[in-house]
């Protein structure tokens, strides 16, 4: 049976049951609901909304989504798989229709879950350049989400950074689009292949948002939004093949995305083809009335968003229950976009199976939701994230010292090493008398065990955010004491300004947290090698630190298995590979700043100041060499793929890993056009002497772009396309002249970039 035939079939079994129902029970099927106390506060102005029925009360028509059952508190997964089962055989017994609840759950760095693996964070996976292992811990989250009876992820998060001031760029995979895309679609892939659907976040344009704050309007052009914010979106929905979508809590131009058809029915469903379901970000339709304005109350607010294409009202049904009702019941909403929307979620039901699912089996009785397949999973993109920003020898360590010191407010935290939807610092954080749940060495620990022979030493040094600094003697001395110092500086992860970065923890600017800069001048004015470790959720102005110190190394967020990967760095029994999924930036006032610029979008002979970053898009040093050569380019026309290879080979005298990148610049267009762009990346893995040809096919898609008529088109012309380490690093070169006619790119073309390996 074929993919349309079965789809058919899922949609007349859902029409069937549609026309069986009565209002009570279609609104039912459209909201979730939620079950959670005072003080379980893990999503934006969640007080302001209460909920005036018991669950059992809530279930008398059926449910559509149950919200969060294991990440709203700590609870034992088998315990609460066991009350999940009864609920769901409840359900079906005493209710007329019997239709099983959608569960769904947070799971972007791992199932959300209280003893579950939690992964790296997104910034992570962009910076390993690796979407065939994000797809196999994609796979892994979707395995555990099935086996506890969770249906529906919401993950992964496709917005594309555009300004790092931003506080959910943690959450992000990067600052080019082509990069999130296919990593972002790996992850779909990986999650999927289990039988569970994943849910793109946040459709769209989001991350564009006024000054880097959280839900701010933005601004953004129809042209950036086609050329630079929507591409994630269309790949994981084309090539991904994703059932899920969730509306973005920004407004575009004036509108709110969650009242906009031209996004969520004109572009979403009658261009792209997408019939899954779309789904609220939480609380979403109600702010139509509450935050944004557009809606003079929750009847109003239902039907905009119902009209827009808003399928389910998540977490809860505050507006798509009692004042949708009375809409329609006084004629004032058409009850047809209520079915429509029903027979979308009934039709996600039936493609989950949960229409012919009695929950007659047993709930599991074990699961290790934290295998040691998931830990090797969770050390390999750690390790493969870690970027070395500067190096003056001091790394990889030759020698054990005999004293560390391991200074600072990261150094010996457990929190640091997540992201802010991690269980940890999303529900842990707001309950007390719960350990975590899964073992995570902090840094000091991971340094101890690392350098065996070695006597370290520990101070704090100062707080992540706090104005103290009466610890700084302390760290001095011990610094001075020691033959070599790690630094461990960064972020807090956390919610609605409990944190340094997460939702709602927008910056002013790009200086580290608190008085941290200090104690670290403090340190390296002992004259000791200092070498620097950042733990942080999004890039921050480090010129100061790149200069002064012998060594920094970036991690972002790198979750449980992230201090083994860093301190195996230190030592040099891992050679760093990560490239920076992000501009590193020269200081605040630059930003927004993105690689991806025109012309007079970088520096210039027209401007004073200058916003090139200190680090480029794609920087990352390693203990050995790469170089490389024989750069062809096929000459072609503008409806015709352009191949391209080119040998890269291990100069030094080590392994190593190198993500070749692969670059154009359009020299002429009819509009400006930025002066790089990633076409294409492939990891490969060299041995000392050892070289590999990479082929690339770049199919027309990735030379296009939207032009003064709104129409995607590759135009003819001369493009110099480049390999190198970095965005900032033409290593090698070939300009070639792609000729033909204005080729206007149709709907269903091409849009990966194939790549092939050959190894010498």
């Amino acid at each position: 049976m074929n993919d349309n035939t079965l789809a058919a079939q899922h949609q007349a079994r859902a029409q069937a049951i549609l026309d069986q129902m009565t209002l009570d029970e279609k609104l039912a099927q459209i909201v979730g609901f939620w079950d959670k106390g005072d003080g379980e506060a893990v999503a934006p102005l969640q007080g302001e909304f209460q909920e005036a029925t018991t669950f059992t009360g809530a279930t008398r028509h059926g449910l559509g989504h149950i919200t969060r059952a294991y990440g709203t508190r700590p609870v034992d997964p088998i315990e609460r798989a066991a009350w999940l089962w009864n609920e769901q055989r409840r359900i079906i017994k005493e209710t007329r229709l019997g239709i099983p609840m959608l569960v769904h759950e947070e799971c972007l760095t791992g199932l959300s879950a209280w003893k579950a693996a939690t992964f790296p964070t997104p910034l992570s996976w962009g910076a390993s350049f690796n979407p065939e292992l994000v797809e196999k811990m994609g796979s892994l989250i979707g395995e555990s989400m099935r086996t506890l009876g969770i249906h529906q992820g919401l993950a992964p998060v496709l917005d594309v950074i555009r300004d790092p001031r931003w506080g959910r760029v943690e959450e992000c995979i990067s600052e080019d689009p082509y990069a999130v895309s296919v990593i972002g679609t790996s992850y779909v892939k990986g999650v999927q292949s289990q039988g569970v659907h994943a849910t793109l976040k946040h459709f769209v344009g989001y991350s564009a948002s006024q000054s880097g704050r959280n839900f701010g309007p933005v601004h953004a052009g129809k042209r950036e939004i086609a050329d630079v914010l929507l591409p994630p979106f269309e790949m994981a929905i084309r090539d991904g093949g994703v059932r899920s979508v969730m509306h973005a809590y920004s407004e575009i131009d004036g509108v709110p995305v969650a009242a906009s058809a031209e996004y969520l029915t004109d572009l979403l469903r009658n261009q792209w083809e997408f019939d899954g379901v779309v789904v609220a970000d939480y609380f979403g339709v109600a702010f139509l009335e509450k935050l944004h304005q557009v809606a003079e109350n929750l009847e109003d607010a239902a039907g905009q968003a119902l009209e827009a294409g808003v399928d389910i009202e998540l977490p809860t049904g505050d507006a798509y229950l009692t004042p949708l009702r009375q809409g329609v019941e006084a004629g004032r909403i058409d009850e047809s976009l209520v079915d429509r929307a029903v027979l979308r979620a009934l039709t996600q039901k039936a493609e989950l199976g949960l229409l012919d699912n009695t929950f007659e089996d047993e709930p599991p009785s074990q699961i290790d939701l934290d295998s040691p397949e998931h830990r090797a999973v969770a050390r390999q993109l750690a390790e493969e994230a870690v970027v070395l920003l500067s190096n003056d020898g001091t790394l990889p360590v030759a020698a054990s010292p005999s004293k560390i010191a391991v200074i600072g407010p990261n150094a010996d935290r457990i929190s640091a090493m997540f992201g802010c939807y991690s269980f940890v610092n999303h529900v842990l954080a707001v309950q007390e008398g719960y350990d975590t749940g899964i073992d995570v060495p902090t840094m000091r620990e991971a340094i101890s065990e690392e350098f065996t022979d070695a006597i370290v030493n520990y101070a704090e040094g100062c707080d992540i955010e706090s104005d103290d600094t009466s610890r700084f003697d302390h760290a001095a001395e011990i610094a001075s004491d020691s033959d070599l110092t790690i630094l461990v500086l960064g972020d807090q992860a956390g919610l609605f300004g409990r944190g340094t970065v997460g939702e709602g923890c927008d910056r002013d600017d790009l200086e580290l947290p608190g008085v941290q800069r200090q104690l670290a001048e403090r340190v390296l004015a002992t004259g000791r090698p200092v070498v620097i470790v950042l733990l942080t959720g999004r890039p921050y102005v480090l010129g100061w630190a790149l200069d002064q110190a012998s060594a920094v190394v970036q991690a972002f967020f790198p979750g449980e298995e992230g201090a083994q990967a860093v301190a195996g760095v230190l030592s040099g029994r891992v050679n760093p590979s990560g490239k920076l999924p992000v501009s590193l930036p020269r200081s605040t006032g630059a930003q927004p700043y993105t690689y991806l610029h025109p012309r007079l979008g970088g520096d210039s002979d027209v401007t004073n100041l200058s916003s090139q970053p200190v680090r480029p898009f794609g920087f990352g040093l390693s203990y050995t060499t790469f170089t490389y050569s024989d750069l062809t380019v096929s000459a072609t026309s503008t409806d015709a793929p352009v191949g391209v290879s080119v040998v890269v080979t291990n100069t030094g005298d080590r392994d190593g890993d190198e993500v070749v990148q692969l670059y154009v610049q359009d020299v002429f267009g009819s509009i400006t056009r930025p002066v790089a762009q990633l076409m294409g990346f492939q990891r490969v893995s060299l041995a000392p002497g050892q070289s590999a040809t990479v082929t690339f096919t770049v199919p027309p898609h990735r030379l296009s772009f939207t032009n003064a008529q709104y129409t995607r088109v590759v135009e003819p012309g001369q493009f110099v396309f480049w390999t190198g380490h970095s965005a900032g690093s033409g290593d090698i070169s070939a300009t070639v002249t792609v000729t033909g006619d204005v080729y206007e790119v149709a709907p269903n073309a091409t849009l990966t970039t194939s790549v092939s390996v050959e190894y010498r």
